[in-house]
C-alpha cells in the first residue's frame, strides 16, 4: 500500500510535466502561425500543419498496433469530428493573425465553461448550481475582455469567441469516440481530413513560400502540432484530466511571453480582469468535478 501511492503520486507528477510541455508545444506553433499570417492564408498555414504532422502522427499509429489501430465502425463520427476540429483550428488560427496571441488565449480559455454548459444537453450530464454559477461568472469575465461596442467587440474577438464554442464541442465529440475509438484513430482521421479540405480551400489563395525560413516555420507548425498530441496523449495516460487540465492555463506566460518577444504584444488591463475571471471559473470548475469524481456522483 505504501509503496502504491508514491507510484500513483510519481505518475501524476510525471502526466503533469508531460502537460505542460504539450502546451508549450502547442504555444510555440501558435507564435509560428501568428507570424506565417502575415504573409500566407489561414487555410495554407493549416494544411502545413496538418500534413507534416502526420509524421510524429505515424509513429503514434506504429506504437498503437498499425493498421489495426485505425479500423473503426463510426466514420460519421469521424466525419463530424473532423469538422468541427478544422473550424476550431480556422478559428483559431485567423485569430493568431489579427489579434495579440494573449488576448486570443484569454477568450480561449473560456473553454471549460462551454464544456460544462455543452455536457448537459449534449451527454445528458447533471450540473449542479455551484458549477452553473461558476459557468456564469466566468462568462461575465468574457464580457470583460470583449468590451462590446468598442476594444475587443469587434468581429475577429468574435472568431476567437467562436473558436473556443467550436474547441468546447471538439472535447465533447473526443469524450464520445474514446469510449470506442483509439487515439491513433481519432487523431489519424481528423488530420487526413484537415490535409484534404485545406488543400482544397487554399488554392485560390496559395502563395509558393520563397524563403528557407518560412519553410521551416511551416514544417515546424505541422511537426510541433502532431508530437504535442503525442505529448498530450501520453500525459492522460500517466495522471488523470482533473490534475492535468489547470496546467492548459501556463499557456498564457507563453502567450505574454512570446507576445510582447516578438511582435510587442502588450495585454491591456481589460485582459487581465476578464482573464483572471475566467480562469479561476475554471479551475473551480475543475475542481468541483474532480471532487465529485471522487464521491463517485
Amino acid at each position: 500500500m505504501t509503496a502504491t501511492v508514491p507510484m500513483a503520486r510519481t505518475s501524476t507528477l510525471a502526466g503533469i510535466l508531460l502537460f505542460i510541455a504539450t502546451v508549450f508545444c502547442f504555444s510555440v506553433m501558435d507564435a509560428m502561425v501568428k507570424d506565417l499570417s502575415a504573409r500566407y492564408g489561414t487555410w495554407q498555414i493549416m494544411f502545413f500543419r496538418g500534413l507534416f504532422s502526420l509524421l510524429p502522427i505515424a509513429v503514434l499509429v506504429a506504437q498503437s498496433g498499425g493498421i489495426a489501430a485505425l479500423r473503426t465502425e463510426r466514420p460519421v463520427s469521424h466525419l463530424l469530428r473532423g469538422l468541427v476540429g478544422i473550424a476550431t483550428a480556422f478559428c483559431f488560427f485567423y485569430s493568431y493573425g489579427h489579434m495579440p496571441l494573449a488576448d486570443v488565449y484569454a477568450i480561449a480559455f473560456a473553454t471549460p465553461l462551454m464544456i460544462t454548459a455543452l455536457s448537459v444537453p449534449l451527454l445528458g450530464e447533471h450540473v449542479g448550481w455551484r458549477r452553473w454559477t461558476a459557468v456564469l461568472v466566468g462568462f461575465v469575465g468574457v464580457l470583460i475582455m470583449l468590451r462590446p461596442g468598442e476594444g475587443l467587440g469587434t468581429p475577429v474577438a468574435l472568431v476567437a469567441l467562436a473558436g473556443a464554442f467550436f474547441y468546447a464541442l471538439l472535447m465533447i465529440y473526443v469524450r464520445r469516440l474514446a469510449r470506442t475509438e483509439t487515439t491513433a484513430a481519432i487523431v489519424f482521421y481528423f488530420v487526413l481530413l484537415l490535409c484534404v479540405l485545406s488543400a482544397v480551400m487554399m488554392l485560390p489563395d496559395w502563395r509558393t513560400p520563397d524563403t528557407a525560413l518560412d519553410w521551416t516555420l511551416l514544417v515546424a507548425t505541422g511537426i510541433l502540432g502532431g508530437f504535442g498530441q503525442i505529448l498530450m496523449t501520453l500525459a492522460f495516460r500517466r495522471a488523470p484530466p482533473s490534475a492535468v487540465a489547470p496546467f492548459e492555463y501556463t499557456g498564457m506566460i507563453w502567450a505574454v511571453f512570446f507576445g510582447f518577444t516578438f511582435f510587442g504584444e502588450v495585454p491591456d488591463p481589460a485582459i487581465w480582469i476578464g482573464g483572471a475571471i475566467v480562469i479561476g471559473s475554471g479551475l473551480y470548475i475543475l475542481h468541483r468535478e474532480a471532487l465529485l469524481a471522487r464521491r463517485g456522483r
